[in-house]
């Protein structure tokens, strides 16, 4: 080679037939350098040699080695840092690079290659390993309850028999509350009979959403006969849906929480009118108002509606709610009452609402029910979405401030099945009903 040329202008290095089990790789070079694609040429598999390179000469060459090429001279042997040389366009002939073809320069000297199945040093381009397919073994997760919570607690921790059929059950359950909401989720609560459990169901319901998932959830007083929804929370501000109303400064979401009250369990309830005179005059257009500011702020509103349904708010609540939990007893006039208002709404043009409907058999009373409360379930089950049954508590019956902590345990349950069979419907598309 002639003084002062730099190496590989002119010259042809011969290369070995690649070795078995080698990855294929081609020849690459530093950045900037500028040598043609080698002729493709075949390969001798059973004598083992190869024509000779005739790629034309390099017209240039980069002799400045970033300094990052300078550091890793001397250790081509390092496994798994070296760049895809087939995607450079560089391949030795016969598509394959030769085991004995030297590397490119680097810092303006030659290198010999790592040993048999070895990438060289990392080029300028090319980035660590990755980390994906390291393979990684989960722990199980302790159990909470039962015999394996005590296996495990008694063991210190080094015997973990994981999680009950119920435990895994329960977490299904969960997460299929916690789906994202695409936007606001509104949620009507109706029932055309008094004294079956609305509010407390609207309360169990809301309770159990804002409890479990992180975002805001917030009930909605829509009672024109003196609803008691705000009396199932701690009372903290002594403002209603009109007051809300009348504010003339809702720019974020503190401004609308100094209207609301909030339960332990971080449920908001935004308290109706105290006077039923004016209740009772708390029109559509009023209703749409607390919507479309609420809808900014919160990602699940349900509404706790009155007993009837030609109340001047009713239109605004059914035409913007996205599905229904209807009410009836485990009784033949809750049942008539309920199967009753599925008729009225499929007969006003909300036939959506009954097919996406939720009913809810709330039992009242202590004791078991004089009816079929298999039969019912399998009556609504025709006409709606799901039925579920939620056992009587006492504590739901004392008609105070309700503590998801006091419940039954059954109870606790049945609200978080309701809850998960409404938030499967937070997935489908409802822009065609906006506020």
């Amino acid at each position: 080679m002639p003084p002062g040329q730099p190496p590989g202008q002119g010259q042809q290095f011969p290369a070995r037939a690649p070795e078995s089990g080698v990855p294929q790789a081609a020849q690459w070079g530093m950045p900037g350098d500028q040598r043609s694609a080698p002729d493709q040429r075949a390969v001798s598999q059973h004598q083992g040699t190869q024509q000779p390179n005739t790629a034309p000469p390099v017209q240039q060459w980069n002799s400045s080695a970033p300094a990052q090429q300078q550091q890793w001279q001397g250790q081509a042997g390092q496994q798994g840092y070296g760049p895809d040389r087939t995607a450079q366009g560089h391949a030795g002939p016969g598509g394959q690079a030769g085991q004995g073809q030297q590397s490119s320069p680097v810092g303006g000297q030659w290198q010999t290659p790592g040993p048999h199945g070895q990438a060289g040093p990392p080029s300028a381009w090319g980035g660590p390993p990755s980390l994906d397919n390291v393979p990684l073994r989960r722990a199980k997760k302790a159990p909470n309850s039962g015999w394996r919570k005590a296996v495990h607690h008694a063991s210190r921790g080094a015997i973990n028999p994981g999680l009950s059929a119920e435990e895994r059950r329960l977490q299904e359950l969960v997460a299929r509350i916690r789906q994202p909401v695409r936007g606001d989720y509104r949620i009507a609560v109706l029932s055309l009979k008094g004294g079956v459990g609305k509010t407390t169901t609207t309360m169990g319901l809301g309770s159990t959403f804002a409890s479990i998932r992180g975002d805001r959830v917030i009930a909605v007083d829509a009672n024109p006969d003196f609803g008691t929804l705000s009396q199932r929370v701690p009372l903290q501000t002594r403002s209603t849906v009109r007051d809300l109303l009348l504010d003339p400064a809702i720019q974020r979401y503190s401004d609308v929480r100094r209207h609301t009250s909030q339960s332990g369990s971080r449920l908001e309830v935004l308290a109706s009118e105290r006077d039923p005179a004016a209740s009772e005059a708390f029109s559509e257009e009023e209703y749409r108002s607390v919507a479309r500011i609420l809808q900014r702020f919160y990602n699940i509103i349900l509404t706790d509606c009155g007993t009837g349904l030609m109340h001047s708010a009713m239109a605004g609540v059914l035409d913007l709610a996205h599905s229904l939990v209807l009410i009836s007893s485990p009784a033949i006039d809750g049942a008539r009452s309920a199967a009753a208002t599925l008729d009225w709404l499929s007969l006003h043009g909300h036939d959506h609402l009954v097919r996406n409907a939720v009913v809810v058999i709330n039992s009242p009373r202590a004791g078991s029910p004089n009816v079929g409360i298999q039969q019912l379930r399998e009556y609504f089950l025709t006409r709606c979405r799901a039925v579920h049954i939620i056992p009587f508590d006492p504590h739901m019956s004392e008609g105070a401030e309700i503590d998801l902590a006091r419940l039954q345990k059954q109870t606790k349950r049945a609200y978080v099945e309701l809850a998960a069979t409404v938030a499967d419907d937070f997935a489908t598309d409802h822009r065609r009903y906006q506020g």
